[in-house]
């Protein structure tokens, strides 16, 4: 009988963990002593995908038998999808509209990627910040200025290069560009060194709080409205009108913005056992989520299965009935 268990505890263990061989299974094969590993590519530390992908790394090794995960800092979307796709991470958070690039070829990408979606998570936040002496009203305004567009391979850099073309900006000529992640942008601005920054993120954001917070008044955010309708003519509907609430970031008025759905990904190659596991636990646990960030009160399973152009998982598809 110890024998016929052994058999069958390695036959269940190789149904979840069976990747087609590819190194992403290779590396959930790796033990760590407790489990087998999964990596969460993140963002950037003051950002939400870092916090809510440390919530989800938790979840995980708590209640997935037999996984340890843990939540790995980057430079966000589009590196996000690149390591998932190589198989240096097993799960990704991405901005839908770096992700339909994935998927569809274009933009950073030159082929379409073998990318799959666990589900539609929460909304992004396009966050426009700039100092009150700038003089900067619109992104317009942000010609001859400092800028800090995000850090490189991310959807905030995505966004915030469409945003300048949007304006009728050259990225590379009419602004003195920074590449660089929140926590230096954010440095940078309560520093002098930059005029404004761009973010794209949940609500709030713990560094653009931690931003408003030291600047005051001092910060004032950047309105929207006027350059949706060209990215929207441009890029499509995954770009949507969003509202920042004043009480967010205690802004004296609510900010016009721009906003963009999130997806979790994972490469097409993952275990439909595993990928089922991973959806169900989100929202088994949603409330523990909602505990690590209030942006992960979005998740529903009405709005989870929402993931065009990308697919979902077989998997996940298999719990939410998508």
């Amino acid at each position: 009988m110890r024998i016929l268990s052994i058999v069958v505890a390695a036959a269940l263990a190789a149904a979840l963990t069976g990747c087609g061989g590819d190194r992403g299974a290779e590396r959930a094969e790796q033990s760590t002593g407790a489990g087998k590993r999964l990596s969460i590519a993140t963002g950037n530390t003051t950002g939400v995908y870092y916090i809510l992908g440390g919530g989800l790394a938790d979840l995980i090794s708590k209640h997935l038998p037999g996984y340890e995960a843990t939540a790995e800092a980057t430079g966000a979307s589009v590196e996000n999808i690149q390591r998932v796709v190589k198989g240096d991470s097993d799960i990704g958070f991405s901005l839908a509209d770096s992700a339909a690039d994935a998927v569809q070829g274009k933009g950073a990408f030159t082929s379409p990627q073998p990318i799959r979606a666990i589900a539609r998570l929460y909304n992004n936040y396009t966050q426009v910040v700039a100092t009150a002496d700038s003089g900067i009203k619109t992104i317009a305004d942000l010609k001859g200025k400092r800028v800090s567009t995000g850090s490189p391979n991310s959807g905030t850099e995505v966004i915030a290069l469409r945003l300048l073309k949007a304006a009728g900006l050259d990225p590379d000529k009419d602004v003195t560009r920074q590449a660089l992640g929140l926590p230096e942008s954010v440095d940078a601005m309560k520093s002098g060194g930059l005029d404004a920054l761009i973010w794209s993120g949940g609500l709030p954001t713990p560094g653009i709080t931690d931003l408003t917070t030291s600047l005051k008044a001092e910060a004032v955010f950047v309105p929207l409205d006027d350059v949706l309708p060209k990215l929207q003519a441009e890029h499509g509907q995954v770009y949507a009108a969003g509202s920042i609430g004043k009480d967010v970031y205690q802004a004296p008025a609510d900010v016009a913005t721009i906003v963009v759905p999130n997806l979790l990904v994972v490469n097409e190659s993952m275990d439909a056992a595993l990928a089922e596991s991973i959806t169900k636990l989100i929202f088994d646990h949603h409330a523990d989520l909602v505990a690590v960030s209030k942006a992960a009160s979005e998740i529903t399973k009405e709005t989870a299965v929402k993931t065009d152009p990308v697919q979902l998982h077989d998997g996940a598809k298999k719990y939410l009935g998508g």
